[in-house]
């Protein structure tokens, strides 16, 4: 009996180069009905939250109200980068809110009493704040204690560390430039247009060139008119934002810093072997394991990247407020740039999400409180829609997961 011819590998690879636009459609919409929903969810929610704000309070989009929402949530979009590898092991850390607390009152301190340049003042509060993450990493691994323990006994060490260091005070004004102008400093409109077209010229160079490497691999590519439709709307947002922003004080620089930040914790994650095991623990540490993959390295190495991440966010949130002070770190910090990581799109559940949900959901967590600010609204309100807003997340997350269970691509 003869058997049926089979394809040879060339004809498959052929196969797969050869997706049609109308093909690579069907192919998205099968995936998100499977529970692969991505960005979608949170893009439709920015949506909302513009259109019933705006609708509600007329300077909700406005240029001065633009810039100010970067201005406001660039320090907990910072912090939830480090959330954002936390979560993709399957771990938490409760200790990040006054762990910045940390960073900033060390930064200040020696500003004021050491006078250290910043270039040497900056990295000497963020290697502090590392340690505090290798120290934590350590007997999280060393004693096989869970993370949501051991960070939470960090909270409230770090929190006496910095009522000890603030000491009786209250508050240490922050009185070096550039630091200050790290969140209070806006680029020329030059500036702007030129930072925009070199990111678009990049953007676009680095699509166009993995979808040559992956069509070189033999690997399935996004169509050519969709790929060149992502690019110009990709460019037209930011091109949009360099635009509005000009028409008040210009692009801040804590926006240059953040986007800077997101794009190389961005390559650590997809483009390095870092970035492929933290994934790879997160979705089975057993599995890993047995892969000869080091999982409690990579544990420790995470937990040291939540504290310099938190570290940046505590400097950025120190330089908006000109000062460091007791209560540095308290409130809603932590909640805020969990919630971001979560409703940005990472999964609760380890091994799923991406850098670039920390910037999504800190949109969101700061859009809803900036909205709430301008209408006015009390703190217990404030509390209990940034609460709704996580748990539909979390729901959402949820729900997709069981689809993809169902699907067979969990």
């Amino acid at each position: 009996m003869n058997a049926e011819p089979q394809p040879s590998s060339q004809a498959v690879l052929a196969e797969q180069k050869s997706l049609s636009t109308g093909e690579f459609l069907a192919n998205y919409w099968k995936r998100v009905r499977g529970g692969d929903i991505g960005s979608l969810p949170i893009i439709v929610g920015l949506l909302l939250i513009a259109l019933i704000f705006q609708s509600l309070n007329q300077n909700f989009l406005t240029p001065v109200n633009f810039v100010n929402l970067i201005v406001q949530m660039a320090g907990i979009a910072t912090i939830a980068i480090g959330v954002v590898f936390v979560l993709l092991l399957g771990e938490i850390d409760l200790s990040i809110g006054f762990v910045s607390a940390v960073g900033g009152v060390v930064m200040t301190l020696i500003f004021r009493d050491l006078g250290w340049p910043w270039f040497l003042t900056i990295p000497a509060a963020l290697a502090a704040v590392t340690v505090v993450g290798l120290v934590q990493g350590l007997i999280i691994t060393g004693f096989g204690l869970p993370s949501f323990i051991v960070t939470l006994a960090g909270l409230l060490v770090w929190n006496g560390v910095v009522l000890i260091l603030v000491g009786a005070g209250g508050t240490i004004i922050l009185q070096d430039s550039a630091a200050i102008g790290i969140a209070n400093a806006f680029l020329p409109a030059s500036w702007g247009w030129g930072l925009a077209a070199a990111i678009v010229l990049a953007y676009a160079g680095s699509k166009l060139q993995g979808n040559w490497r992956r069509r070189r691999e033999g690997l399935t590519t996004t169509p050519l008119p969709l790929l060149l439709l992502q690019i110009v709307g990709v460019a037209v947002l930011i091109l949009a934002g360099v635009y509005v922003s000009n028409l008040d004080r210009g692009v801040p620089v804590v926006g240059v810093l953040l986007a800077l930040l997101l794009v190389v914790f961005s390559f650590v994650a997809t483009r390095t072997p870092f970035g492929r095991y933290i994934y790879a623990v997160g979705g089975s540490a057993e599995a890993a394991r047995r892969a000869g993959i080091p999982v409690n390295r990579i544990r420790i190495y995470v937990f040291m990247l939540s504290s310099f991440m938190a570290g940046w966010g505590g400097i950025i949130l120190a330089s908006r407020l000109r000062s460091v002070a007791t209560n540095s770190g308290g409130g809603n910090l932590v909640l805020s740039c969990i919630a971001a990581a979560v409703i940005g799109g990472t999964s609760l559940f380890g091994g799923r999400g991406f850098v670039l949900s920390a910037l999504l959901g800190a949109l969101v967590v700061g859009g809803v409180e900036n909205g709430m600010g301008l209408l006015g609204l009390s703190a217990g309100s404030k509390f209990i829609i940034t609460g709704l807003v996580l748990l539909a997340a979390v729901l959402v997350d949820a729900l997709a997961r069981r689809s993809r269970v169902k699907s067979g691509r969990a």
